[in-house]
């Protein structure tokens, strides 16, 4: 690399920053910012020498002539404004980088821009630089001499104890293996540290020196919790506890926490009433040890309870904290709080978010999911969008069905005039839920569904489009079609469709199935003849091809189909299930007099496998004991919810549903040497699945002999002895076929069914398969029953970005000798996918394929064989690589003939690029209109302001997979 070129005078002066601005020179973020040079020196961040250094490098690459082009200029400082934002991202509130931290984002920057020649002549330079200074340093000073800092220790200037420091380090990385050690840390944190830093920032730098590591082997994601549990454990505790140290101070300090809970109204005062030290003393200092890092700094940013911004919660009394709340009400409170605590905190079952966040508080909003039927009248419609408020206030997801509300052009009685239609109202819907963001939490999370006989179904398809009147747009809410077998039919046969308003047609809301046929093909003759006005038919093909554009194009409406909800419900006895949910997992009746309500948690799969003599395979025996605890828990949260409106508390406590599911799936398939995209992937997700939902429902007869039946059992499917495996029949005969399962079984079903028979079902509803997006990165498995998003990914929190590491494919490639410097390139440079590397065997390859190179089909049919004993739904996610209209028509087709009852979001990407972090732009990285630039400041300066704006508001987390693909959201999680 020719360092001697001289930079162009075109661009001299790239991205200068502009002189005439005192003004804006007090608020540029910049200046928050230092840079610790390699002498130790501590000077001001200057970007502009990043975008010369860059520039450098292309000139190196390119020649004069070819980096002195726009298109270079404007890649350099995009590229430029990109490491700004990065660096910043790791000290929010401002301080001090290493030089070498500055290069190493520029590195990245580099490599993920695609500019794999300009990164491979950067990372030369640096290394050949390196080889310099180091010969330097030989010739100068032969033994190099270990720096006496001096640090800032409660208020006193003392010398850093460097021995301490190692002996931290060295116990962060005991017990981790031999390519786990102390060393690189410590000499990364001497490189951050300078004269007179204080103490709070050595630990600091010691977090983020470990950090840096975990790319390098993904055990260091545990050093690097480990180091930040010393960091809480001082915070919380006040004083410096090593982990040996810990059971006794556990011990000294959960009554303690208790009591401070209590007396800062955070916490309820029956927690008191327990035997505090037997619960103390039944905490498990040593699973503190099991976070790795990004579950461990999740729990800090969002969910320790604190008091004026300083944590008082401790992890094992985090979990404790949770599991009594569970068990207020229970005979024996210490020993099943004991018992909910030993699922938590072994990371076999993970309550969802709102759990929590809420269990054991003055105001247990402990349920998930809320579902809503809107009705046709001014009053109606305003008091849904009331409910709407309220349950969005203490954290609840919602699903509103919106079918009866009339179309446009419809007659209105009472004034004689047309109506405006349900578009108008959805905006308001939109607003609201941005206006209550949940207690100042996080944003409100919606989801509105429409029939597809709505004669406004056409424009409600596109109201998440970037075009036309955005007030008839909703750019934040979620949209889901609720489409009937009749209409799939008609699609496969290629026939007509008829588009009617709901007010002359006000049955076919509630009908199903046959029914639902029959009274359908009566209104379309009356249209025929011109007794109903306004309709509209339409070719069936053309609209389902205006669906599919549209989700392709905006992400929505989603594809749920109304019948298979109906038909195959336990409770259509009691209701209609008019929609689903925020991420439709949940189908429950809803009315005018019924919210419905679900409250969910899921099994760690991974955690559930044993070894055999084939390799690993299901655990039966420890699954049926954490779901037998895990359906207790959730039964008990019935009961001690908290509900902000009637209807839901009445809802819930006369149906008793609860949502039972699982994540980890990947990571079983990891365990068992499974390629996602095999037959056996499609075996394994049947037969864990039967496995779970038999226990499920055996769990939910035994609770019934304890406590009791439902109020509206009687007469339900699990009351006639017909299990959710019985009901594909049902399907198929009221579809007249286009119903294509699997039904083969492996446990004895007859047998749940005697024992149903006789002791009854405590919950109308017991199994769903939520999202999970934060639970599991607690906990430290992929998400639900997703495919692995990438090997090696970057995921963003408080603390910064970091890489996530594939530790299962660490491990392999070591086995093979394989693990190195350029592997872990190779591997950010093909965004973590291994196909494109020719050294990795295929069986690797398949073994560890990502979402977007498993083939589509497989997603649907391991859905398919889950669907079968699922008496709700799953939240399935479809991924698809290179996407076209005859894919997406045959993979949409394909979940109804299996009988799938809803589908989740579309993620496209083309075959080969995929976008790995956040998918809408605005959220992380992009200048927001609410983050606009003072006039005065210039580009870097005004991309430094709105970075920061963004991680003001943006909470702590993960790449956007969740209800409302934002980080801010954990509704069925």
């Amino acid at each position: 690399m020719q360092t001697d070129l001289s930079i162009p005078p075109t661009t001299s002066g790239l991205m200068s920053l502009p002189t005439d601005r005192a003004d804006a020179a007090a608020l540029n973020p910049l200046n928050h910012y230092q840079i610790i040079r390699r002498n130790g020196a501590v000077v001001p961040f200057e970007p502009n020498k990043i975008a010369v250094a860059m520039m450098k490098a292309f000139l190196a690459v390119h020649g004069t002539q070819g980096a002195a082009s726009a298109s270079v200029r404007e890649v350099v400082e995009e590229l430029t404004q990109n490491v700004v934002r990065a660096l910043m991202r790791s000290r929010p509130g401002g301080g001090t980088f290493h030089i070498e931290d500055v290069q190493d984002q520029v590195e990245l920057g580099l490599m993920r821009s695609s500019n794999h020649e300009v990164a491979r002549a950067y990372v030369l330079y640096r290394e050949r630089r390196t080889q310099e200074r180091s010969q330097q340093s030989q010739a100068v000073s032969p033994v190099a001499q270990e720096p006496a800092l001096q640090v800032m220790d409660q208020g006193q200037r003392v010398a850093l104890d460097l021995k301490y420091l190692k002996t931290l380090m060295v116990n962060a990385c005991a017990g981790l293996g031999k390519d786990v050690s102390p060393e690189p840390i410590m000499a990364e944190t001497m490189r951050n540290l300078y004269d007179g830093v204080p103490m709070e920032e050595v630990y600091k730098a010691s977090i983020l020196a470990s950090r840096t590591l975990i790319e390098k082997d993904p055990d260091y994601t545990y050093v690097t919790a480990r180091l930040l549990m010393h960091t809480i454990a001082k915070e919380i505790l006040g004083k410096e506890v090593t982990q040996d140290q810990m059971a006794e101070e556990y011990i000294n300090y959960f009554p303690q926490f208790i009591k401070k809970g209590i007396d800062n109204d955070l916490l309820d005062a029956k927690l008191a009433q327990f035997d505090l030290k037997k619960l103390a003393e039944a905490l498990k200092p040593e699973r503190d040890l099991q976070f790795d890092y990004l579950g461990l700094q999740t729990l800090y940013d969002r969910y320790f309870l604190h008091v004026r911004k300083q944590r008082i919660e401790m992890p094992q009394a985090f979990f404790m904290r949770v599991a009594m709340g569970l068990s207020v009400n229970e005979i024996d409170r210490e020993a099943r709080a004991i018992e909910f605590y030993e699922v938590l905190s072994s990371f076999d079952f993970m309550s969802s978010t709102p759990t929590l966040f809420n269990s054991g508080t003055l105001r247990p909003q402990l349920s998930s999911c809320y579902l809503t039927t809107v009705p046709d009248d001014l009053d109606g419609i305003y008091e849904s969008i009331k409910e709407n408020a309220l349950l969005s206030k203490f954290a609840g997801g919602l699903g509103n069905d919106w079918t009866r509300v009339r179309a446009m052009g419809s007659h209105i009685k009472g004034t004689n005039g047309e109506s405006q239609g349900v578009v108008p109202f959805l905006k308001v819907v939109n607003d609201t839920a941005v206006a209550v963001n949940q207690g100042g939490k996080r944003k409100g999370a919606v989801c509105t569904y429409l029939e597809t006989w709505h004669l406004d179904i056409e424009e409600f398809l596109e109201l998440r489009k970037n075009t036309g009147d955005d007030r008839r747009r909703t750019h934040d809410m979620n949209t889901a079609n609720w489409i009937p077998d009749l209409f799939m039919r008609r699609v496969m046969e290629k026939g007509d469709w008829t588009l009617f308003s709901p007010s002359d047609c006000p049955d076919l809301h509630d009908k199903f199935g046959a029914d639902f046929e029959k009274a359908y093909t009566a209104y379309e003759a009356k249209a025929e003849r011109g007794e109903i006005k306004p309709s509209k038919k339409v070719p069936a093909t053309d609209l389902w091809r205006k669906m599919l554009s549209m989700l392709f194009e905006t992400g929505h409406p989603w594809i749920t189909f109304k019948d298979a909800c109906n038909v195959r419900s336990p409770q259509q006895h009691a209701g209609v299930v008019h929609s689903s949910n925020l991420c439709t997992e949940i189908t429950l009746n809803t009315s005018d007099t019924e919210t419905a309500v679900c409250n969910l948690g899921s099994v760690n799969l991974a955690r559930h496998l044993k070894d055999s003599s084939s390799g690993k395979v299901l655990d039966h025996d420890k699954l049926k004991k954490t779901i037998s605890t895990a359906m207790r828990m959730l039964d008990n949260v019935i009961d001690i919810n908290y509900y902000a409106v009637k209807k839901a508390r009445d809802s819930n406590i006369r149906h008793r549903p609860v949502g039972l599911g699982l994540m980890a799936f990947q990571d079983a398939l990891y365990e068992m040497r499974i390629s996602y995209a095999s037959q056996a992937a499609v075996e394994f997700a049947d037969q864990s699945m039967e496995a779970i939902c038999y226990y499920a429902y055996w769990a939910s007869t035994e609770l019934s002999k304890e406590r009791g039946q439902y109020s509206s059992y009687k007469g339900s499917l699990w009351d006639q002895g017909i299990l959710p495996l019985d009901t594909i029949d049902l399907l198929a005969r009221e579809r007249g076929g286009y119903v294509e399962v699997d039904r083969s079984a492996t446990l004895d079903w007859n047998a749940l069914r005697q024992k149903i028979k006789a002791d009854g079902m405590r919950n109308s509803n017991c199994v769903a398969i939520a999202p999970t997006a934060t639970i599991s990165n607690i906990i430290g498995v992929d998400a639900s029953i997703e495919p692995c998003f990438g090997n090696l990914s970057v995921k963003s929190n408080l603390s910064g970005e970091f890489t996530v590491i594939n530790s299962y494919l660490v491990r392999d490639l070591k086995r093979l000798g394989l693990w190195d410097d350029v592997m872990v390139m190779d591997l950010k440079h093909f965004d973590g996918s291994l196909r494109p590397i020719d050294r990795v065997p295929q069986d690797i390859k398949a073994l560890y394929a990502t979402a977007f190179e498993v083939e589509t089909t497989w997603l649907v049919e391991a859905a398919a064989r889950r669907q079968k004993w699922i008496d709700q739904a799953q939240s399935l996610n479809i991924y698809m690589a290179g996407a076209s209209g005859k894919k997406l028509d045959d993979t949409y087709k394909l979940a109804w003939l299996r009988g799938l009852k809803t589908t989740y979001y579309l993620r496209t990407s083309s075959a080969t690029q995929v976008e790995k972090s956040t998918v809408n732009a605005g959220s992380h990285n992009a200048v927001s209109a609410s983050g606009a630039p003072s006039a005065g400041m210039g580009a870097i300066e005004a991309a430094a302001a709105a970075a920061q704006a963004q991680m003001a508001a943006v909470p702590a987390t993960d790449i956007k997979f969740c209800a409302i693909d934002d980080p801010g959201c954990e509704a069925c999680q």
